[in-house]
């Protein structure tokens, strides 16, 4: 099952590379990828998946497709187009040192160690957090930490390692600290994001941006959380990173409907319309296979890991990609952007197909994405 999804998926992202160009895909509005010249959070899921498809394949086309796609960050980082935000680690991890892991092309490597100086500008000394959006100054945002920076650490753990710079793995290992501590709720659940005094560092409360409500738990935030803690823990072997992955994905678990796909938030309403996130649920089965390496055989949570994921991972194959739908751009249907702001409710996610495909992969080949070396 997974061989023959990644092969329909394959043949898709061809496709698209002659659909999109030099442009890179967003989020669909009626089955159609919005494109931009590279300047969204989103773009590095693009590149990966293209590095993906090449080492899976060994197809020229991918690699010079993803070559393309790294040039074009080049380019952004030079231009410092759209950088002032904590997703750094989503755009150059999945394309710069994505091909530095698979080429060993050390002008990407350059490039990737550039990527993690700009996200450490974002590291803020008095609360000892990575600001997610905006300038120290944003009256809005200067005082946000958001649990989707997990998966922005892995570039600083990898740029500490390349380097010997102890500062990259110090601010990786306090913003995985702090969001221990005040995005993870004592019943497991979640934040999306946390509030602090922009000047003093005063811890002041949790919200939500993406979610239903503030005290709600955004179904996508969860899933960053799952795979966030785990890769912590690859990282620095602390085990409470370990029981914290541990225990958010048991909450996810718990939390799911009959079809083991989740909704958008698991707070939200459950009615016959209320709209699903495949995406949150592709992110928490990469983020399962991540989880499940580090677990003992004996270990008391692994069998129903194991059984969870594969119900998710078939659910989402057999039951929301596009197998078989051959002018499909997207490979995971009913994805939840934003659904307040009713931006892409229900809808193609580029981060959705990229670990759906990364899943797969990792699955099938033991091909595992680019977190990591």
């Amino acid at each position: 099952m997974w061989k023959a999804a990644i092969e329909d998926a394959l043949v898709k992202i061809k496709d698209n590379t002659k659909r999109f160009g030099d442009h890179f895909p967003h989020v669909s509005f009626n089955g159609k990828y919005g494109l931009n010249p590279n300047e969204d959070w989103t773009n590095g899921f693009w590149s990966g998946m293209l590095w993906l498809g090449y080492e899976y394949s060994g197809d020229e086309a991918y690699r010079e497709a993803a070559r393309r796609t790294v040039q074009s960050f080049k380019r952004r980082m030079e231009s410092h187009r759209v950088l002032d935000h904590h997703d750094i680690g989503f755009l150059y991890t999945l394309s710069s040192q994505a091909q530095w892991m698979v080429e060993r092309d050390e002008e990407a490597r350059e490039l990737t160690l550039q990527a993690a100086d700009v996200l450490m500008r974002r590291w803020r000394p008095n609360g000892q957090y990575l600001q997610a959006w905006g300038l120290p100054e944003d009256t809005q945002h200067g005082g946000r930490m958001i649990i989707d920076c997990l998966m922005n650490l892995p570039l600083l753990f990898w740029a500490s390692q390349q380097t010997g710079d102890e500062r990259y793995r110090e601010a990786a290992i306090k913003q995985a600290n702090q969001s221990r501590r005040y995005l993870v709720r004592g019943d497991d659940s979640s934040y999306h994001t946390f509030m602090f005094d922009a000047e003093t560092g005063e811890a002041m409360g949790g919200a939500t941006h993406q979610g239903y409500t503030n005290g709600s738990t955004w179904s996508r935030g969860q899933a960053w959380g799952v795979y966030g803690f785990a890769l912590a823990y690859r990282y620095t072997g602390n085990p409470l990173y370990l029981d914290t992955a541990k225990r958010m994905a048991t909450y996810f678990i718990r939390h799911l409907p009959e079809d083991h796909v989740a909704y958008w938030d698991f707070d939200v309403p459950m009615e016959k319309d209320t709209y699903r996130d495949s995406s949150a649920s592709a992110i928490f089965a990469a983020g399962m296979v991540e989880l499940i390496s580090h677990l003992d055989a004996e270990d008391q949570d692994r069998a129903e890991f194991e059984e969870k994921l594969r119900l998710t991972l078939e659910s989402l194959v057999c039951h929301y990609s596009t197998i078989g739908e051959q002018d499909a751009e997207g490979l995971l249907k009913h994805g939840a952007y934003y659904v307040r702001g009713n931006t892409a409710p229900d809808d193609f996610m580029i981060w959705g197909d990229y670990f759906y495909l990364e899943v797969l992969m990792r699955m099938a080949r033991g091909i595992k994405g680019y977190w990591y070396e």
